[in-house]
């Protein structure tokens, strides 16, 4: 980027925080021929891309799509998921992301819920496309390519207004029937701010991801990256050795990733570049035998805590503390309040354990559940998570556990990512989870379902764990299985896991 874009950029930062109205943060960029995404080694500049996005945008408004429509989008191509999403937002539309994770009655029951009347579906999901418009018969299923029929006229998009709202992220589901959460331009502009004040921000950043878009880590990379007038290097999955190359290349900065792609980046020896001054961590507790080998090999991760209620980000380490903070998710972002309260509605002291509640300008506007908006905050006025957790004397966060995941053996509380945490410290241990099992004496007893090495010993393990664990903590049952099923933000789901028991 040119001095003189760097000064353009700055300054039209400063001036969005004026009033509720801003200009289209790619629109502002339409003349630029820096990178704006890179998908699969292919290259598009701003100017590449403000193009195509205005004629898609064109291209759907002829076709019927209106402004304040809610879109379901089920894609998993980066590049066409990157111009889906801002068209729809050149036209005002609300952009529904659908999990491709999902099974086809999942996927109906979102998009019926959220009474989307246009489904924009890529090659990859004909099938369900197809699917989707046989059962709901009053949407609009369309395939889209990268490459395909435009509209006619120059687009130009209207301002964005802060307070509307951008996307709907249906939230993962561990605990039952999702809840689609209603993310604001505002939401991203405060993120974007707080996480660059943060982890620094360069006008040579490139932030390489490959998780899902439709999950609000990988919407948040795109939103961002445009909000700043940097470059998003997109792979459309997790691939080893795609990976591996790309961060050889030598010019990737920041990449996104969670505990289970970590760990399988860190069982690779290749040296990790210089350039790459950020791995952000996020997706839930990390094991601190991961950190410390991190740490050990020089690689800059950075542990955050955040939901798709909060847009991403709501507490992140800062890079220069990672060596001195193991096990912190850092401090929060700047505007947003953390508390931890106890079950009597009482705020905690230091290191007091509670759950973790949050307030700021990255909160959700509220719900879409059952085809009716109701406000994500409690009476109090805070978003209540669900987490466990406790914040030290500094203020730093540190996040224990699910409270639905807690384990009460006979009186005493287990937080499973504490025993997790031992149990992927042994290296016959690949993946491991904690869940409780019903038992007449204790109430519950602690169960690890377990994905191992060949060399896995049962009663080796179970030494190991004696030596580190109080004696309620030591699973009572090893179960192994070939691998722990996840959701596509990479989450642990235990919900099914229970019902192996």
């Amino acid at each position: 980027m040119s001095e003189q874009g760097i000064c353009e950029k700055e300054a039209f930062l400063a001036d969005s925080v004026v009033g509720e109205w801003v200009e289209d943060w790619l629109y502002a960029l339409r003349h630029m021929e820096i990178l704006a995404i890179e998908h699969e080694d292919q290259p598009v500049s701003y100017r590449e891309l403000a193009a195509r996005v205005a004629s898609r945008a064109a291209f759907l408004e002829e076709r019927g799509v209106a402004r304040g429509e809610r879109v379901a989008v089920l894609m998993t191509h980066g590049l066409l998921f990157a111009i889906t999403l801002h068209a729809l937002r050149y036209l005002g539309a609300v952009i529904v992301l659908i999990n491709a994770r999902l099974s086809l009655e999942e996927m109906v029951w979102q998009v019926d819920d959220v009474e989307a009347r246009t489904l924009l579906c890529d090659e990859a999901h004909e099938a369900q496309r197809v699917a989707i418009s046989e059962r709901l018969a009053h949407v609009r299923a369309w395939r889209c390519t990268v490459q395909m029929e435009e509209g006619a006229r120059v687009f130009i998009p209207a301002p964005v207004c802060l307070s509307h709202v951008q996307s709907i992220i249906y939230t993962s589901g561990t605990t039952g029937r999702p809840k689609g959460a209603l993310l604001t331009y505002g939401n991203h502009f405060a993120s974007a701010v707080a996480s660059a004040l943060r982890l620094g921000m360069l006008p040579t950043d490139r932030w390489l991801t490959a998780l899902p878009l439709f999950h609000v880590g990988g919407q948040a990379v795109l939103m961002r990256s445009v909000i700043y007038g940097t470059a998003a290097v997109l792979q459309d999955r997790f691939d080893e050795a795609a990976h591996r190359a790309r961060l050889l290349r030598g010019d990737i900065t920041m990449v996104s990733v969670v505990a289970a792609t970590l760990q399988r980046m860190m069982d690779d020896e290749v040296a990790f570049p210089a350039a790459l001054r950020v791995v952000l961590l996020g997706g839930g507790p990390a094991p601190v035998p991961l950190l410390e080998r991190c740490i050990a090999r020089g690689v800059p991760v950075v542990q955050t805590y955040g939901l798709t209620e909060a847009n991403s980000q709501v507490a992140t380490l800062r890079p220069a503390e990672v060596s001195s903070r193991v096990g912190s998710a850092g401090q929060p972002l700047m505007r947003t309040n953390v508390r931890i309260v106890d079950g009597h509605g009482e705020c905690c002291p230091p290191n007091g354990v509670g759950e973790i509640q949050i307030k700021g300008p990255t909160v959700c506007a509220g719900y879409w559940q059952e085809k009716t908006v109701r406000s994500a905050l409690a009476e109090d006025g805070w978003f209540h998570t669900g987490d466990l957790g406790y914040l030290d004397s500094q203020g730093y966060l540190f996040v224990l556990d699910r409270r639905k995941d807690l384990i009460i053996s006979g009186g005493e509380n287990i937080y499973p990512a504490e025993v997790e945490a031992v149990l992927l410290s042994h290296p016959s241990v690949i993946e491991a989870a904690v869940i409780g099992r019903d038992d007449a004496r204790y109430g519950q007893v602690p169960v690890a379902v377990l994905a191992v090495h060949p060399a896995y010993n049962e009663s080796a393990l179970l030494s190991f764990c004696r030596e580190r664990l109080a004696g309620y903590k030591v699973p009572k049952h090893f179960l192994v299985v070939d691998r722990l099923p996840r959701n596509a933000a990479g989450k642990l789901l235990k919900r099914e896991m229970r019902l192996w028991l």
